[in-house]
């Protein structure tokens, strides 16, 4: 036995609450498994009139039927008003005055039926199936099988989405974070578990917190690769809400992840182990903890010749790495070329002019007469911001055999770095 309903508003909620199996059959119509109902309603009247009381609690005004196949119940919901109990064995004669167009078939068929005057069900069905079946070819014959109600078929169930969340509403107001780390372990371990029986993993994960005084905490966290290790994923929350504790006491918690499938990964013979990528995040949080949250990550350059400009983002470990062998780097390399290795800070220096150029220079640990030059090289930016710069670049050679990288800004004189 199956029910159709076919109406407006959310008809997968209504009919889930009579049947595990539930079909979305056509706009405006589920079809759900009714077998077994009638031990808790009796006749299909009663299992009719069940789902109508409940529909009108929702305040939706549907059709309902019921027959012995999908099909019968979807064409009799769609084209009878009220409450249809197909029987069976007589669902051709019951649904023979339905128009053919509920059936939906395609254009060029529907044009082909009306030029022969198929009207309704029963003139479809009257027709023999061997001379359907040479002038409409399949789906002549599935047209006119469903005209007789006898087709049989099983529901394709809707698969709704996996949700992994979980809650707890708390009894008292909880306020210590260490109190809390007990709690939020206790729902990753469930979430975790739930994932692990689905072969899934997590690649991200969403806190929310209420508060004593009505207000919502959330945070976030974004995982570098899919993974279960429910340890890391409560050091994190903890380093979290250490740097950005909630502003009042927790009466509330909800915890969700995302699910995906994991992230199998094989190292090579010869390149060296990485961390693992959780463990590395982990590490990471832990440093921004003391350092910071702006002085780590990966630096990023600037859209600007300012030298040095950087920022820091996050750092997220994607680069594949590995070794690259000593003999395939030199070869790759067409010529030999200097390295400046650069002082940080740069050092401050006093440098003496001699017709316009460096001609002696003195800073930390340098000393010497200039005996050649290069330069200079003017450079300036951002002269429409607050944040102007202009800077003078000089390459020179020191009486001792040194190379030097200076510079002169309004602060003055400085040495950028020394050439290897």
């Amino acid at each position: 036995m199956f029910a159709c309903l076919y109406g407006s508003g959310d008809l997968t909620a209504l009919a889930s609450e009579f049947s595990p199996v539930v079909e979305r059959s056509a706009p405006g119509a589920v079809t759900l498994d009714a077998s077994g109902l009638d031990r808790l309603f009796g006749f299909p009247q009663s299992i009719a009139a069940a789902i109508a009381r409940r529909a009108a609690e929702y305040g939706l005004d549907i059709r309902i039927a019921l027959a012995a196949n999908p099909d019968a119940a979807i064409a009799a919901a769609r084209g009878l008003a009220g409450i249809s109990i197909v029987p069976q064995g007589d669902e051709a004669k019951f649904l023979g005055m339905l128009p053919v167009a509920l059936l939906d078939p395609s254009p060029e068929l529907r044009e082909t039926l009306d030029r022969w005057g198929i009207r309704c069900f029963r003139d479809l069905a009257l027709l023999p199936p061997l001379g359907i079946a040479e002038r409409l070819g399949a789906e002549g014959l599935r047209l006119r099988e469903l005209a007789l109600g006898q087709a049989v078929r099983k529901l394709l169930p809707v698969e709704e989405p996996l949700r992994f969340e979980s809650e707890l509403e708390l009894e008292y107001p909880v306020e210590l974070l260490e109190s809390l780390a007990f709690l939020l372990a206790r729902l990753l371990n469930g979430l975790a578990t739930r994932l692990a029986t689905r072969a899934l993993a997590t690649n991200e994960l969403h806190l929310r917190l209420k508060l004593e005084n009505r207000e919502t905490h959330e945070s976030g966290l974004r995982f570098p690769v899919p993974s279960l290790d429910t340890k890391a994923f409560l050091k994190l929350l903890q380093l979290d809400l250490e740097a950005h504790p909630p502003a009042a006491a927790v009466v509330h918690v909800w915890m969700g992840v995302n699910p995906v499938k994991p992230q199998a990964a094989q190292s090579g013979l010869f390149a060296p182990l990485a961390p693992e990528p959780v463990a590395l995040k982990l590490t990471i949080e832990r440093v921004k903890a003391i350092a910071g949250e702006d002085r780590v990550g990966s630096p990023e350059l600037l859209d600007t010749h300012r030298p040095g400009a950087f920022r820091m983002t996050e750092f997220t470990g994607g680069g594949k790495g590995g070794a690259c062998p000593t003999q395939a780097c030199l070869t790759k390399t067409s010529s030999i070329r200097l390295a400046l290795r650069r002082f940080r800070p740069p050092l401050q220096a006093q440098v003496s002019l001699a017709s316009d150029h460096p001609g002696f220079v003195a800073a930390k640990d340098i000393r010497g007469k200039v005996l050649d030059y290069a330069g200079p090289w003017r450079m300036s930016g951002d002269w429409w911001t607050t944040y102007s710069w202009w800077r003078e670049e000089w390459d020179v050679a020191l009486a001792g055999g040194e190379l030097y990288r200076l510079y002169r800004e309004p602060g003055g004189w400085f040495v950028e770095g020394g050439y290897d």
